[in-house]
């Protein structure tokens, strides 16, 4: 009952090999230091190793902060063990600190008698200075309640790859966060030959940087052998997981492949009308990849037009869609009004981050479920799904995409920046096994000889789904109230009241299908904790 993998690793050491069961470590450098790239590639070599895990990317709003400075450190943090875990970690357990910032912006979270691994030679005066340190960390006794390994590491990395044609010394020291993954690599026995198959993919067209990388990680790796101050490394054995084909998948692409995967259990095209906005724009991305799967994305001028295309689509008879945050949302809030009063099915979703207004863009936070709920104007009840892990990402878009279309309804579906960065291991399902999706297009009268497009479904309250041009079916659509059953515009105080309560009731109805809660622990507890998301 393990994950398979690709290839066979056995690590040989001359040193000691602890067991342990759960490792929480942070990489933490400049944004140019490679710390997103070494942490993914640390992930992946622990995914392939058969380790449960999950994955937190931290990384600054600005596109290149100052160097050396507080505000441009970019960390990466990764929780694996050898059971089931949930999220990424409370505190790290290992700090690998490429620079005084890193340290002094990541120190506080770090468990006391932790380790801290730090670059030596970023210790400069000028780099300390950035950092607002008075004195040298290294030298102060600051770090007494922590393990400290002192490491040259550009230093050493400059020197490992000299020789190297083609290679600057700046270039070369460039290539020390790998020196850092795989002193890492070595130190948890990670297997790392897939990151050298990545660094032959990533750098072909620049084999000299392909050899440098490599030799950098391998002097990591040799370093963490030899080096007496590393007296032991460490091993997390494979968790025990169910049997199948797993891949690390982060929320965003759970997500996009969760709406491609809608779009063909219900056999409705899917368009996607977005504005790019962090921490939303890799499900547009994602999702412009699949042209073939019959997915059609539209990169919008601004965040109403896109969800103005969407809702337009979704009267055209597609699976619409439109992707935003917070910022993003409250400008949509018009047309969600009006996909209300359609009663059509539109997907909004909403990845969410540190507000109000343009707040922290890349910081996660999960406050805006009162807006989502109630952040229209009149009366103009939305349903609202939300995802719990980044993997949970893929039920939700389709749970959301169910909803949407069965009640003719516009669906919130609330990720936040944490789960659409994160990343944990995926068992992919079966296609066959996921329930399908009655997409429920009226194609033929539904009063005698004449069609009524506000008649409702007398389980769901939905109204019927008549796509543009199918004869008989003729009919007007707009924001202004709509008269029961014929979808004339009426100003009658009584219909109005009628129409309000139809609404509400379709929406209060979704609760019947929504399946028994689970219980986690039903025997012997005392105490019933209820979250959403």
């Amino acid at each position: 009952m393990g994950r398979r993998v690709s290839y066979t690793w056995v690590v040989s050491t001359s040193k000691p090999v602890e067991q342990l069961e759960r490792v929480v470590i942070r990489f933490a450098g400049d944004s140019g230091d490679g710390m997103q790239l070494t942490g993914d590639r640390f992930t992946s070599e622990t995914a392939v190793f058969g380790n449960d895990l999950s994955t937190f990317p931290d990384f600054p709003a600005e596109i290149r902060a100052p160097a050396g400075s507080l505000p441009g450190v970019s960390g990466f943090q990764v929780h694996f063990a050898d059971h089931d875990i949930l999220t990424p970690g409370d505190q790290p357990s290992v700090l690998v600190a490429m620079n005084p910032a890193a340290l002094k912006a990541n120190l506080a979270d770090l468990v006391k008698g932790g380790t801290i691994i730090v670059n030596t030679d970023a210790f400069n005066d000028r780099n300390l200075q950035k950092a607002a340190y008075d004195s040298n960390p290294l030298e102060d006794g600051s770090l007494g309640d922590f393990h400290v390994h002192a490491v040259a590491l550009s230093s050493m990395t400059v020197e490992a790859l000299k020789g190297i044609e083609g290679v600057t010394p700046r270039e070369a020291e460039r290539s020390k966060n790998f020196f850092a993954l795989g002193l890492m690599s070595w130190l948890y026995q990670r297997p790392y030959e897939g990151t050298l198959e990545f660094i032959q993919r990533k750098f072909a067209k620049r084999p000299e940087i392909a050899e440098a990388n490599t030799k950098a990680l391998r002097a990591g790796w040799n370093y963490g052998e030899t080096s007496e101050d590393f007296a032991v490394s460490y091993e997390i054995a494979p968790a025990r997981i169910a049997p199948g084909t797993y891949r690390q998948v982060a929320g965003n692409t759970a997500l996009a492949l969760g709406l491609v995967a809608a779009s063909k259990l219900s056999g409705l095209p899917l368009f996607l009308g977005a504005y790019p906005i962090t921490p939303a724009s890799s499900i547009l991305e994602e999702l412009a990849q699949f042209k073939h799967f019959g997915v059609r994305t539209f990169q919008a001028e601004d965040e109403i037009a896109a969800a103005g295309a969407a809702l337009g689509a979704a009267f055209g008879g597609a699976l619409g869609v439109t992707t935003s945050a917070g910022p993003g949302v409250v400008l949509k809030s018009e047309t969600v009004g009006l996909a209300v009063a359609l009663e059509l099915p539109l997907v909004i979703v909403d990845v969410q981050r540190a507000g109000p207004s343009t707040g922290m863009p890349t910081k996660p936070e999960q406050s805006d479920l009162l807006m989502v709920l109630f952040g229209r104007n009149g009366e103009s009840p939305v349903p609202v799904v939300a995802a719990s892990t980044p993997s949970g990402c893929f039920d939700a878009a389709i749970e959301a995409a169910r909803i949407a279309v069965k009640y003719r309804t516009p669906v919130f579906l609330l990720s936040d920046a944490y789960l659409a960065n994160g990343s944990e291991p995926w068992r992919v399902p079966d296609v066959a096994g996921l329930p399908g999706i009655d997409a429920g297009y009226t194609t033929a009268p539904n009063d005698g000889d004449g069609f009524l497009p506000y008649k409702r479904d007398p389980v769901t309250l939905a109204r019927p789904w008549a796509i543009p041009g199918t004869p008989g079916l003729e009919h007007r659509i707009g924001g202004l109230e709509k008269e029961a059953d014929t979808g004339n515009i009426s100003y009658d105080p009584e219909n109005h009241d009628l129409m309000v309560q139809l609404r509400a009731a379709k929406v209060a109805g979704i609760a019947a299908d929504i399946p028994d809660l689970q219980v986690d622990d039903p025997d012997g507890a005392d105490t019933l904790v209820l979250g959403w998301g």
